[in-house]
Order: structure tokens, then sequence, then C-alpha cells
């Protein structure tokens, strides 16, 4: 297993946990988790690369080992913009010149493809790993939604604790059923720590859970990815059980219709994973990476 070391980086006022791995001179791959996930998400994968990279993956503010910002301890807010923010940090941090290869999962996936299309001048590639947006929204369902936010901030959610961390490692099998036992056990060991009361509490705000007041602007989204100019890998579960429920009543193709929005786009097909398919198949997914970003 190849070893991480952590940095910590202060972006707007946030102390955000960066893993890194790899030689610090060779080329760079910026991970993003998804949510209610952690940098250490990626170990698998980074094991699974042949060639000289090296991996930097920073915990999202409010999981993992970084910070969480005071305004949500007290019941506030995780604007997904603020994820953007972050990562333009973290590059003037870890690359100030130069394009990058960034590659996401889920939320992360989103960010990364975000991002590529209001900075396009700074990304070279992008790898979107189960990343499909939401269901496009439309103006009528604004006051509910806001309503719906405002009746959640009433009540401050809170996350469940386990009495040990094998505990963990079985929530982790029951969402992910492929997952190896001893992939789990590693990953229970990042994504929860012991508390005072020899209780394992997750490594999450409980805040994450509010559902923001701001809907899903699907003729946003693709003006923003229109303006990429990085090439972009998709890469796909067969028969996705996520894309499958974000689609809802919408026939697959036409939710997918959306990705014609980059111009420069193409798809991979992974057999045998689910929606974590960087835990289910990280020799693929690691291939996948090293042939589109090299």
């Amino acid at each position: 297993m190849n070893i991480s070391e952590s940095d910590f980086v202060t972006v707007r006022g946030v102390k955000l946990h960066v893993r890194r791995w790899g030689d610090p001179d060779a080329p760079m791959l910026f991970m993003l988790h998804g949510w209610m996930d952690v940098s250490a998400s990626f170990q698998f994968v980074v094991d699974a690369l042949r060639g000289e990279w090296q991996v930097i993956a920073p915990d999202a503010r409010g999981f993992g080992l970084s910070d969480w910002p005071v305004a949500a301890q007290g019941g506030g807010h995780y604007w997904f913009h603020e994820y953007l923010a972050d990562l333009d940090g973290l590059l003037d941090h870890y690359a100030p010149t130069g394009q990058v290869n960034l590659v996401g999962h889920s939320m992360g996936a989103n960010v990364v493809g975000l991002y590529a299309g209001v900075r396009p001048e700074r990304v070279r590639s992008v790898v979107d790993l189960e990343g499909f947006g939401l269901a496009p929204a439309h103006a009528g369902q604004a006051p509910r939604r806001l309503a719906t936010w405002l009746d959640d901030l009433r009540v401050a959610p809170s996350l469940r604790s386990y009495d040990t961390l094998e505990d963990v490692a079985a929530r982790l099998v029951k969402t992910n059923p492929r997952l190896a036992p001893e992939r789990a056990r590693f990953l229970a060991q990042h994504w929860s720590r012991c508390s005072e009361d020899s209780r394992y509490v997750l490594l999450a705000d409980p805040a994450h859970k509010l559902r923001g007041p701001l809907l899903y602007r699907l003729d946003e989204v693709m003006a923003i990815w229109a303006n990429v100019t990085a090439k972009v890998l998709h890469v796909e579960a067969v028969a996705s059980p996520t894309l499958a429920m974000l689609a809802g009543s919408i026939p697959l193709d036409e939710f997918k219709a959306r990705f014609r929005a980059f111009r420069n786009w193409r798809e991979a097909l992974i057999e045998g994973a689910g929606h974590m398919v960087h835990h289910d198949q990280p020799e693929q997914v690691a291939a996948l990476i090293e042939a589109f970003c090299t």
C-alpha cells in the first residue's frame, strides 16, 4: 500500500486536510471525493496506478480531517460553489501555473466539471467518476424548496454513531455490498474516529444533511459545461443505480443528453461496479485515468 502524507492548507479561513501520494516532482493528479466520503477513498486507485504520479486529494470542508466552517456548526450551510472556491485556492497553492488533471467522484465529479468551465485555462483533462448532476428543476419549485429549507433549519441535524470500528465497516458494506471486507476496514479507519464516550462517530459535519435552498438549474450547468476546453472522460458503472435514481421517470438517454454540452466528451463503462466504481474496480479506474491523462 502506498502511504500518503498530510498537508493542512488554509483556504478562505477554513483549514483543509490534503492527502498526498507519490513523488512531489511527478505529474499531478487532483482527486476530489464524493458526498459523505473522504480523501482516503482514493487509496485503492492510487495503489493501482502504474506510472509515476503525485496524487493530491483534499478532504472537502466539513469532511474527514478538514475543518467545519463556524457557520455550518450552528446549522448553517455548505453552498456548492464553496467547493469550487476551495479547489481554486488549492490549485493556487499546489499548481499556480500551467494546466492540471482533475479527477472527481460523484459530488467531486460535479465540482471538477463545473470548475473546468469557469477556469478553462487551468484545466487540461477531467475524469468524471459517476458524476451526473441532478434532475432538472423549474422555477415553480422554488417556494416549496425554500419553505422546506426553513423548516429543516429548526432542528439540528445529527449523524448516527457506532459501537465499534467493525460496525462502521459493516455500515460501509451495507451501502456497497461489493466492497471487500479488508477495504471496508481500511476505509472505516478514515471515515470515523473514536469519541470521548468510546463510540465511533463519522468524520462529517451533520449540517451536510441539510438540503440547500437553491434549485439545480440545468441550463446554467450546461452553459458552464459548454465553456470547458479540456477533454472530459465520463466513467460510469454499467446499469448504474445512481443514474437510474437521479433520472427517475426521465428516460436515461434523455437525462444523459446533457453531456452533449461538453465539446470533447467521451464515455467508459465499467462492469462489476456500483456507484463507488473506484472501490469496486480500482484497477480499471486507474488504467482509464492514466491512459486519459498521460
